[in-house]
């Protein structure tokens, strides 16, 4: 009986004091810089910290096989082409090929344009944004436990990109924009399916990637509603919570670009 009660405890307190899973949350610019970067870096130092700690670094020197290995999840907030090298490039793709986590935020979708495995890793590339104004944002998957909390849909202010390269036949989409709150006139609108998607997950070999296109202002970062996302995307890229991630097949049916 005392060696049950002692066994008990032991698993009890190696639970409760069980490691918290470690980010490298990389927020160099070699482009455009974000006003909103100090603020998400306290945000993501916050979001869960018994469970996530966030090494927040514009050092790209920690970007290699050695270094990554302290790392359960690598997560961009970047811009421009990145002074690394294919070494750490490759050192990269295969930290999330072995089974660990990356995701971006905003411009990192602005970065590695000249990195073709880059844009597969991220899933997608940066072509504009049309509309920095206050937007719907619909949920495509109400049942993720990534984005429920948000479900049917919810309004924000944001800078809102479209891309390029991009494909649900690789990615499921969390996330679109609601093209009913926007002017589709506006000028800068290289997309003419209408299919302006925000967030998405997808499997990369046996890695798990997540990328939200939100972020650019101070104001995103501290809304509740977006740093619950964040919280559990990265969770999920850490391996802490389990969500489906491969893409979803639908009926063309109300989805004109349901098999793109």
């Amino acid at each position: 009986m005392g060696r049950g009660l002692v066994l008990v405890g032991l698993i009890a307190s190696s639970i409760l004091f069980a490691q918290p899973k470690r980010v490298l949350y990389v927020t160099y610019t070699a482009g455009f810089r974000h006003d909103s970067i100090p603020v998400s870096i306290d945000v993501l130092r916050g979001l869960a910290p018994a469970q996530l700690e966030v090494t927040a670094t514009e050092d790209l020197a920690t970007i290699t096989a050695e270094s990554l290995q302290a790392f359960d999840a690598v997560f961009f907030f970047t811009s421009g082409e990145l002074p690394i090298s294919d070494g750490q490039k490759s050192a990269l793709l295969e930290f999330v090929r072995g089974g660990k986590g990356f995701g971006g935020a905003h411009s990192a979708t602005d970065t590695f344009y000249t990195w073709p495995e880059y844009k597969n890793l991220i899933g997608a590339t940066f072509d504009g944004h049309p509309w920095t104004q206050r937007v719907r944002m619909m949920i495509e998957d109400p049942t993720n436990p990534i984005v429920s909390h948000l479900a049917p849909g919810f309004e924000i202010d944001d800078e809102i990109y479209q891309f390029r390269d991009f494909s649900r036949r690789r990615l499921r989409v969390l996330m679109r924009l609601d093209t009913s709150s926007v002017d589709l006139s506006a000028p800068g609108i290289n997309r003419t399916d209408g299919d302006f998607a925000s967030a998405w997950v997808q499997p990369y070999e046996q890695g798990r990637v997540f990328y939200t296109a939100l972020g650019h202002f101070d104001s995103t970062w501290r809304d509740p509603r977006f740093q619950q996302m964040l919280r559990n995307a990265l969770l999920w890229l850490t391996g802490q919570i389990e969500i489906p991630a491969h893409r979803v097949r639908r009926s063309n049916r109300g989805w004109p670009w349901a098999t793109r």
